[in-house]
């Protein structure tokens, strides 16, 4: 088994930038499906082709009788399943550091265009005058990207992707659970009989350590499934609460759009039609 270090550092950063069930999601990922592959399943399956015996001389009898037994070893079946889903939040990681990155240009540049203010306010007397405090007056700033306590907002563009992201872990796991039910099942038999060429008939095959191994496929299973729940809890937490806070915010305008659009939190009335009345009204007599 290689290193799984390097994996466990970015689901670690990843597990900063997630929901509570999500990192619970990523805990039952990191213990109970990398560590214990790595410390104890690895052993289990070390003699998986070796102690695979037939009882027959034919050259070449066994090898393609463990090859229909097993198509894919469970070892790298499971190795392929962690890599399947973690690559949605990984790329949902990506999505985050992008965001981050963003952000800090943003903060660059703003901070120049203030640099730059002071500097023409100390030699332009126009602004003196406020006659340049009226350009950006309109303009509509972006809310932070962090909270009161320095945490990743989880919001617009972030949020669908990681939406999108619990969707297809959602999809990998069935397919790896489906997937893993059809190629051997969940249950490894002692004895495998096997008629394939060139075996001469009908041979029986011996799985070594068949009781030890069906428990680890049981427990790998039952860690799948703890997965998927959590998945589809998430998806309800995250999905359907946001759905209805949607259909919510639609009809109902927040005070911030209110303000924008001339009119005051709760009051209906336009700004703009009462400040037009007192102009004219200033306006002198023909």
């Amino acid at each position: 088994m290689g290193d799984w270090s390097f994996l466990g550092r970015l689901l670690e950063n990843a597990q900063e930038h997630s929901t509570v069930i999500g990192k619970v999601w990523l805990t039952v990922l990191f213990i109970f499906r990398i560590l214990v592959l790595g410390a104890a399943a690895e052993e289990v399956w070390g003699d998986e082709q070796s102690d695979f015996t037939c009882n027959t001389q034919q050259p070449g009898c066994e090898n393609v009788c463990y090859d229909e037994a097993f198509p894919i070893s469970h070892i790298r079946f499971w190795v392929l399943q962690i890599i399947f889903v973690s690559t949605p939040t990984l790329i949902y990681l990506g999505h985050v550091l992008h965001i981050v990155r963003m952000e800090e240009k943003r903060r660059e540049r703003e901070e120049e265009l203030r640099k730059a203010g002071r500097h023409e306010e100390d030699h332009d007397p126009l602004y003196h005058n406020g006659v340049s405090d009226g350009g950006g007056g309109g303009k509509r700033d972006k809310p932070p990207i962090r909270d009161e306590h320095g945490k990743i907002r989880i919001r617009g563009a972030l949020l669908r992707t990681y939406i999108f992201n619990i969707i297809f872990k959602t999809l990998f796991e069935v397919g790896f659970i489906l997937g893993q039910y059809f190629l051997y099942g969940f249950h490894l038999r002692p004895l495998y009989k096997c008629g394939r060429w060139p075996c001469p008939n009908t041979v029986d095959c011996f799985i070594s350590r068949p009781t030890e191994k069906t428990i680890f496929i049981i427990f790998m299973l039952v860690v799948a499934c703890v997965s998927l729940v959590l998945n589809l809890l998430e998806i309800y937490h995250l999905g359907w609460k946001k759905v209805k806070q949607g259909v919510t915010n639609e009809f109902v305008p927040d005070s911030e759009s209110m303000l924008l659009d001339g009119r005051e939190p709760g009051n209906s009335e336009m700004i703009p039609e009462q400040t037009s009345q007192s102009v004219l009204g200033c306006l002198p007599d023909e």
